[in-house]
């Protein structure tokens, strides 16, 4: 019985230790106030960040995308980004569904058929947007990323340092963020 006491108390002290090991992330809040309308138009992806597997292996080969937001029929966002991809453009539309307080949203990845929460943290409206996504598809599954809206293709140094901030504070390293190289191709500004 003591032996089994031992146990139970080494394991509890194992996972106590393990969670103090684990870098502390911070909520991403929501922008106060969000209105949905000055939201809607053209924006650039500028920056990304993510800690997850596929993201770090792809980042070098990811370029500046352009994404038009407009009122979604039934309600919520449809969000039509253009990419280019092995040397085409391709357009790829999400339908961003309301879910819960004004600037959080939900989507289904087509590509992993799974659930995504998207939140718009911070914004301005005319020059950039912070947002934050993530999606819990299991046991070491889930993903978290950080992204950079801006309205121009060049974002100031001020917007792409408070991006940086923002990224670190939601638990990325430096080498999980990454700033998109500018492209001609499939950046023209008719959505």
């Amino acid at each position: 019985m003591a032996a089994l006491n031992m146990l139970w108390t080494g394991l509890a002290l194992l996972g106590i230790l393990g969670v103090l090991q684990i870098p502390t992330q911070a909520q991403a809040a929501l922008q106060p106030n969000f209105q949905e309308d000055k939201f809607l138009g053209l924006w650039f992806t500028s920056g990304l960040a993510s800690n997850s597997s596929w993201f770090l292996e792809k980042k070098t080969a990811l370029s500046m995308c352009k994404s038009v937001v407009t009122p979604a029929a039934d309600g919520g966002l449809s969000l039509t980004s253009t990419f280019l991809r092995k040397d085409q453009c391709e357009t790829r539309t999400l339908l961003l569904r309301p879910a819960g307080p004004p600037g959080c949203y939900s989507y289904t990845s087509p590509h992993w058929s799974s659930n995504h929460e998207v939140s718009v943290v911070e914004t301005d409206y005319k020059a950039y947007a912070l947002l934050y996504t993530e999606s819990f598809r299991g046991p070491g599954q889930d993903f978290s990323m950080a992204t950079l809206y801006s309205r121009t293709q060049v974002p100031k140094a001020e917007i792409k340092e408070k991006f940086t901030t923002f990224a670190k504070a939601q638990g990325f390293t430096e080498d999980g963020i990454v700033f998109l190289p500018q492209t001609d191709k499939c950046m023209e500004e008719d959505p």
